[in-house]
Order: C-alpha cells, then structure tokens, then sequence
C-alpha cells in the first residue's frame, strides 16, 4: 500500500517525480508492478492521448509529440524600423512537445499501463500557450537511499505555491482526479515534485465541500485560494509525432543518450538497472577506451585502471561541487580533457550522444503502425503508413522543424534546468577538409612546431644525463665508513662484512668524458612499412640538435592547413649541432638490414666522444655492440621504462608544418593527446 502521505484520498495515490530520471523510472515500474491500479493519471492534456500513446509504440525509438502554440497578430503603425524588427517576430513560433523519453517516469507509466491494459487518463488542462515552470530540485540518486515519502518530505518546504497557469492546472488535475475517483477503486497519478502537493490541497479545498471524507491527520502545504469553478480548456492545435535527429538526443532526452541506450538495453535482455545511473558511466569510460584506442593505435595514451581511477574521483569531486551526487555532461568531459587531453574527452562527447539499445545489433521492428524493417542505426525518420515521420533537430529550449523554421520548445515534462558551457576541445576536421589540406601541401616546404622541439630537445637532455649518471656509476667503489657517507651507504658491501661490525659507504668518482650522441629506439623492432617516412633536419639555432629520424607518413594524418601529424619510430640526435649528409641517402650506410641499425651506424660514424646513449627497451644485442666496437665506441643503454610511458606517448607524437607562416596559427588545430 502507498504511504498515507502521499495519498490523495482511499482511492487515489500520488508519485511525484523528477522529469528525465532513470532513478524514478525504474521507481515507478516498481510502483505499479508491486501494487494493484485500475487506473493511470497524468499530468497531460488529453490532446496530447492519442499520439503520445502511439509513439510510446514505436519505442525504443525516441520521438516528439509536438503541439503548435498559436500565433498572435497586432495591428502596428508602420515605422522606418519596422522592416529590421522583422526578423524578430519570426521568432515568436513556438511549440510545445512531450519528449518520447524511456527515462522519462511518465513515459515509463504509461508504457507499463499500456502494456497492462490499464486505462489511462491524461488529467492535464488544455492551454493554447504553455507556460513551463522550471525548478530546481534535489539529485534524484538519493532515491536510492530514501523512501519516495521521505525524498518527498524532504523537498516539500522547498516547494512554492503556483501562480497565473499553473495554478489552474493544478486546480484542473485535482477536479479530474475526483471525477476519477468515482469511477476506478484504485489510482495512480504520477505527477512532478512542483505539483504534487497543491493538487493535494485543491483537492482537499474541493472535499471539503462534503462529497468525500479524507485522511486530515497527513501533513498538508499552505492553502490555495479556493476557486469557484475549474478553468475551462483552450482550443489548441492538433498533436503530430516526429522523429529526432540522432545527433540532438542529446537535447532531447533527460538522461545523457548512452545511458538511456543501457536502460533500454538492459529492459529488452532482462538484465539488472538499479544502478545503471553510476555503473553507465563505467561502462562509458571502457567503451570510450577502446574507441579511442582504435582511432589513435600507437599514439593513444595508455589508459590504465589507476588513471581511471583518478578520473572517477575528480568526476566526483567536480560533481559534489556542482551539488550533485552524480555526474553531468560537463563534468565529464572536462576531467577526460584534463586527465587524459582532447581526442579523449572528444570520443568521450561523442560517445554520451549515441543511442544504442541494442548494442549495435541489428533488430527487426513489430511495433503497431511501423511496417517490419531492419533498424541498424536507431533514430532514422520512421515509417508510419509507409511515410517516413518529419524530422526535428533539438537544441536547447529550441529545435529546427523539417521546413528549416527555428522555434522555441517548451517540454510539457520538463526536467531541471539546462544551461550552456563554453569548453574548447581541439577536434580533427571533417575527412573533406583533411582531404582538401592534403592536395593543398606543398612537397618542397617542411618544417616542425617549436613547442614539440623544446620538449624533444628537453627529453634528449635528460636522458642524456641519465646515461651520464649509469656511466659514472660503472666506475663506482666502496670503502669503509670513517667521517663521512661519501656518496651514501653501500648496503650490500656492508652486509657482506657483517661480521667485522664495519660500515662501508660508496664512492662515485666524476664521470669521465662526455655525450654529444643521443639515439631513440621508440619501437624496437620497427616494421619499415609501418614508418615509410625517413629524414634528416637540420637545428635552425644553436640550442637544437641535428634530427634524423623514421616515422610514421605524415601525409595520412592533414589535420589542417599545412598541419599533419607523425609518430616517431626511432631518432638519432647530434649535439652541438652540426651539418651531415642525409643518413638515410648516404650509401656508406646501406649495409644496414634494419631501421634502427642505420641509425646506429650513422650515430657511430658521426659522433665525436666514445660514448653513446641508447634509449630502448631491450638492451642492445650482439649485433648492434659489434656495430659499436667496429667504430671504437661504447653503448650506454638507457632502459625506456625508468620514463613516464604516458610523457613518452606524448612525445612520440609531433607535427610537420608546411612552411614556417604556418607556425602562427598552428596552435589551433594542434590537439594535445
């Protein structure tokens, strides 16, 4: 039985409800399929019955039930201005719709109803031009911790009286439910948060004109005004159904698209949605993973579960900011730029915007009024009476009509309030634009992007003195401890002489001689077809050192006008700079079988000190050290995993200019993965 406090009377219950929540969704199925109704109520007009009923039919394919609101006409003296106002009173189209949302709590009512053969009455007033009321109320996920009575109580002093329509919408709904009442034993009405308790006090106003009896002992808001009669209802237009465009889901649907994509998901495989509203975006991030993983390959960052871990706990943190126990749009896609850079956070956005009930499967549609056809890509314009339905694009408070018109929207079960947020993410153009860049490169002209060279030149630097470090360590020896620790404790050598009761500290003398040669081996062993494009630069100051390299071919990758991207095979510097012959057209080296072999070879033939960094995964083989002793040299192999592998992603990836003006404006189109 419902709680007293939200019963109306004996015969009627209420359940209010957040518009647009998964949470009291799946709140209301276990309402009615738990308790025994005759009769479903809601807050809609009756205009709106018969298509909102059809088009729950066609679900999970989400669809508008749009009602045009009247345009008003004055008579106005002409004026000089008059023909620049023109524009503006175009704007004065508006409509008003019932989003075909499976989240949607009333939606859902009337689908389980339906599929019930409960009767249903839309109790609503008729109003020729709605007026919403927006409010803002609590996060609906604490709907899992609270009885529906106690989240109701809780918000009830928030709840401000009704004025102008809404109030005699309120006073309408309360009529129907006592005309209701006396034809069904049991009612559900299923009505908003901002309603609920005056419909209760007008209905209350309204007994106690001594038709009914009810319950005085449950807790009641301030009165309303009493009213002498029910308002009458406008003439309106009649109802239409149309498909959305799937890319606006994003506007139209109370939950974000992917997550009403998993309830429905879940709904048709029986599987279990309590918690779909935190465990979602779990399953949003693994999908997000492997769509980024697939577009990027090499030059994707790894996504690790511990670099997860941290984006969920900014995501939350962000979202206890914002007041919310569970995370929007926004603060989701701002944690992935900051954790994880833009071609994330971008699959990311992309990814909240699908629809996909059916987890990319392809379903055959049964539903009344739709002929049998395949649906592979959910949202395509529907097919009534073998006509495709007219499709809308949504926006906010906005939507464009299929004759291109702009109107204003407004939600008959409107959810809180949304607003727009600036974020700039760095997106790849669209495939024609990459095309139309990449016909307009000149061959002859290349050069780099200045910030990617000062991070290279920084990182040569450091493993440079890394490897500097690993060969003053080779000459390191201890001795017994007397008055100082030298270069700290040698443990081992201490341990080994345990039993004199001496310390011995170690002693690690300047290293002797220097570097100038620094060789990168990224992907060792690297598959020439994979990294076709070979080259040497030349530095263009004294702080860059001479580059050859073998990379990836940047003309697969135009991401803007005179812009490409590669990714580093391997690389071989020389500093101080200095001018060499292209190593790779040099044919003192073509005795080389691999990539990273010539590179070796040109690192010992030009290289000046004895020494040679080596920063690889492996250490080097037999091969590349005879390669080093034919040539008087030494390799100092500097492991690849004492480095941070997500700086060396980041690094790995870097971009070829086509002609130095570029750099002005490169920054624009330069995404940082």
């Amino acid at each position: 039985m419902s709680h007293p406090f939200l019963q109306l009377s004996p015969r009627i219950s209420v359940l209010p409800v957040i518009h647009g929540s998964g949470d009291f969704a799946i709140e209301v199925r276990r309402v009615m399929l738990s308790e025994d109704f005759d009769c479903l109520a809601v807050p809609l007009p009756g205009s709106f019955q018969e298509d909102v009923e059809r088009a729950i039919g066609f679900l999970p394919s989400v669809t508008a039930v749009l009602q045009e609101e009247p345009t008003s006409f004055a008579a106005t003296e002409w004026t000089p201005e008059s023909d620049f106002e023109e524009e503006e009173e175009d704007d004065d189209r508006a409509c008003s719709y019932v989003p075909i949302d499976p989240c949607q709590p009333v939606i859902a009512a009337l689908r389980i109803a339906m599929q019930e053969h409960m009767p249903r009455a839309f109790v609503d007033l008729e109003t020729a031009r709605f007026q919403p009321r927006g409010s803002v109320l609590p996060d609906p996920y604490a709907l899992k911790q609270l009885p529906i009575e106690t989240f109701a109580a809780g918000i009830l002093p928030g709840i401000p009286a009704p004025k102008g329509q809404a109030h005699d919408r309120v006073l309408t709904m309360a009529a129907r439910l006592a005309e209701l009442e006396q034809r069904f034993e049991r009612i559900l009405f299923v009505c908003e948060f901002a309603h609920w308790p005056w419909v209760k006090n007008a209905y209350q106003l309204r007994v106690e004109s001594g038709e009914l009896r009810v319950d005085e002992s449950a807790p009641q808001p301030s009165t309303l005004n009493p009213q002498p009669s029910t308002p009458p209802d406008d003439d309106v237009e009649p109802t239409s159904i149309h498909a959305v465009n799937p890319r606006t889901l994003l506007f139209l649907l109370g939950e974000m698209p992917f997550i009403t994509g998993l309830y429905e998901r879940a709904r048709a495989e029986l599987d279990d949605d309590e918690n779909l509203t935190v465990d979602g975006i779990k399953q949003l991030l693994l999908a997000t993973r492997d769509r980024y993983r697939d577009d990027l390959g090499k030059r994707a960052r790894r996504i690790s579960p511990q670099l997860l871990r941290t984006y969920l706990k900014y995501v939350r943190n962000l979202s206890l900011i914002h007041r919310r126990l569970t995370p929007d749009f926004y603060s989701l896609i701002v944690a992935a730029q900051q954790l994880a850079g833009d071609p994330f956070a971008i699959h990311l956005a992309e990814l909240v915007r699908e629809y996909d009930p059916f987890g990319g499967e392809s379903r055959t549609s049964n539903v009344e009024g739709l002929p049998d056809t395949t649906l592979s890509t959910f949202n395509d314009p529907l097919t009534t009476d073998h006509s495709p339905l007219p499709t809308l694009s949504m926006g906010i408070d906005r939507a464009e009509l299929p004759d291109g018109d702009v109107v204003e929207m407004k939600s008959r079960l409107p959810g809180p309030p949304v607003t727009w947020t600036n974020l700039q993410l760095t997106r790849r153009p669209p495939k024609p634009d990459r095309e139309k860049f990449a016909m307009e490169w000149n061959p002859f002209r290349q050069c780099s992007w200045p910030p990617e060279d000062e991070k290279i030149e920084r990182f040569r630097t450091h493993v440079k003195d890394h490897a500097l470090s690993i060969m003053g360590q080779d000459l390191a020896n201890s001795e017994k401890f007397t008055t100082s620790l030298k270069d700290g404790l040698d443990i081992r050598e201490t341990l080994r002489n345990w039993h004199t009761g001496d310390l011995y500290v170690k002693v690690v003398p300047p290293s002797r001689g220097n570097l100038d040669c620094v060789v990168m081996l990224f992907d060792s062993p690297a598959d020439p077809r994979e990294y076709p494009w070979r080259i040497t630069w030349f530095a263009e100051h004294h702080d860059e050192s001479t580059l050859s390299l073998f990379a990836t071919d940047f003309h697969d990758d135009v991401i803007g006008p005179g812009i490409a991207s590669a990714t580093y095979g391997g690389a071989m510097f020389l500093f101080p700079p200095r001018p060499i012959e292209d190593i790779w057209r040099d044919r003192q080296f073509d005795v080389a079988d691999t990539l990273e072999e010539r590179l070796l070879l040109a690192a010992c033939t030009h290289s000046r000190e004895r020494h040679i960094a080596l920063l690889s995964d492996a250490p080097p083989g037999i091969a590349w050290r005879r390669i080093a002793k034919r040539f008087g040299k030494r390799l100092v192999h500097v492991p690849l995993a004492h480095f941070s592998q997500e700086t060396v992603g980041q690094l790995r990836t870097f971009h070829v200019l086509n002609g130095q003006e570029v750099r002005s404006y490169a920054e624009h189109f330069i995404r940082r993965v």
